[in-house]
């Protein structure tokens, strides 16, 4: 049974944090460092973006299956640096490794922040040195690492599972992430921006990258606040094995918890979208293919006529259904069937393809279950088995202010 505790990103045995103000930020935190006290097998997750930034580059080329560390800074994404940005996140790679006296290769690096604007090493540098004396285990340390990897994010997010393995072993997991605009993840293994960190005490071998894909498909490549992929895009996953047991890659006890940790992430990432008033969830059935039931949950959650209808509770339904038709996915109209749900309300919205009801008292009910945090679409596409699940946000007013004055 998976159990979610009040934990952090240091919760599993092992893993120390840390976050400070490099000066990179004129005063928030803005630079982040996770240690293991063991090298840790890695798995890692890359945006699809072909506009890649210097880090990501980096960290592609090396591909190194053990990590030791991961520093993140914020406020500035080194991306579209050229030369001079895949060497300066080399040097912060060698000033990490220079701390905590391990190999280069094992530091990994994630940048978030402006686009086109080069690193202040002095700054960064200094910051490292600083993180690397402050590392600590604990909900201190744990909130200083979420708040050093935070842009334009208004919540920390963070998960914290324990779960008693097959063997009976007990691990944790955990994870932090940020990521409030510029997000719509297609994050492959091995290939505003969403950054995220995974710690385990668990055992797991190379072989978990198969289903480590599997979840981030399920779970943060579900998710969309506007769009627009980002060129840092970046999950690691650390397994350090300090729980000791059997492997774990195959055992559905740590499957399902990780799952969990990544749901309740990728969820979090979308409520706290830019400007966000509204959690929106689409739960696609029904589908012919696993592939058409994700096409239609992206299609519809990506659509701003129907991120702007929900922003306005206005139940104007045929926006759903227009996103539907632009997904791609196989379906017949006279199968589908559609329903609003929002708090404590289920509205059935069409049968077969045509309307439950059309008149105007009826229509107040959708708008009174539109009206709520977290509005759930539910499609059921009458062809298949397959089904999917993803969450996005709401376009309002303050989406549009933030990123007309992003960089200035």
């Amino acid at each position: 049974m998976v159990e979610i505790i009040d934990g952090g990103i240091t919760t599993p045995q092992g893993f120390k944090a840390a976050g400070v103000h490099s000066g990179v930020k004129y005063r928030s935190l803005d630079l982040g460092l996770l240690y293991s006290e063991v090298p840790a097998t890695a798995f890692k997750a890359f945006t699809s973006n072909k506009v890649k930034a210097a880090p990501v580059q980096m960290m592609i080329k090396d591909d190194s299956p053990k990590l030791s560390a991961i520093v993140v800074n914020s406020g500035n994404a080194n991306a579209l640096t050229g030369r001079r940005g895949y060497e300066d996140a080399e040097t912060m790679q060698r000033a990490v490794a220079a701390e905590l006296n391990i190999d280069p290769k094992e530091v990994g690096v994630m940048s978030t922040g402006l686009i086109g604007r080069f690193m202040d090493m002095h700054k960064i540098q200094y910051g490292i040195s600083k993180a690397a004396k402050q590392l600590d285990v604990g909900r201190e340390a744990d909130g200083l690492l979420c708040e050093a990897i935070m842009t334009t994010d208004t919540i920390k997010k963070e998960c914290a599972v324990r779960v008693r393995l097959g063997d009976g072993t007990l691990v944790y997991i955990s994870a932090i992430s940020k990521g409030s605009g510029m997000i719509s993840p297609h994050l492959k293994v091995l290939h505003g921006t969403t950054l995220t960190m995974i710690t385990t005490d668990a055992v797991l071998t190379p072989k978990f990258n198969e289903v480590y894909q599997s979840i981030l498909d399920d779970s943060m490549n579900m998710v969309s606040v506007d769009g627009d992929q980002s060129t840092n895009d970046t999950c690691i996953m650390l397994a350090n094995g300090m729980a000791g047991g059997q492997a774990a890659d195959e055992d559905p006890a740590f499957i399902d918890a990780l799952r969990m940790v990544m749901t309740k992430i990728a969820r979090t990432i979308a409520m706290d979208g830019e400007g966000a008033s509204k959690l929106i969830t689409v739960e696609v059935t029904g589908a012919e293919t696993k592939d058409d039931a994700r096409k239609v949950v992206k299609t519809i959650i990506n659509s701003p006529l129907v991120k702007s209808a929900i922003f306005g509770s206005d139940p104007n339904y045929g926006r759903v259904m227009m996103a539907l038709g632009n997904s791609g996915a196989n379906f017949s109209l006279n199968d589908v069937h559609l329903t609003i749900k929002g708090g404590d309300m289920e509205v059935p919205i069409l049968d077969s393809g045509a309307p439950v009801f059309q008149e105007e008292r009826s229509v107040e009910v959708v708008r009174m279950a539109m009206d709520n945090k977290e509005v759930i679409l539910q499609l059921d596409l009458g062809v298949g088995n397959e089904s999917a699940t993803g969450w996005g946000c709401d376009l309002t007013y303050d989406y549009v202010r933030i990123n007309a004055e992003y960089a200035t």
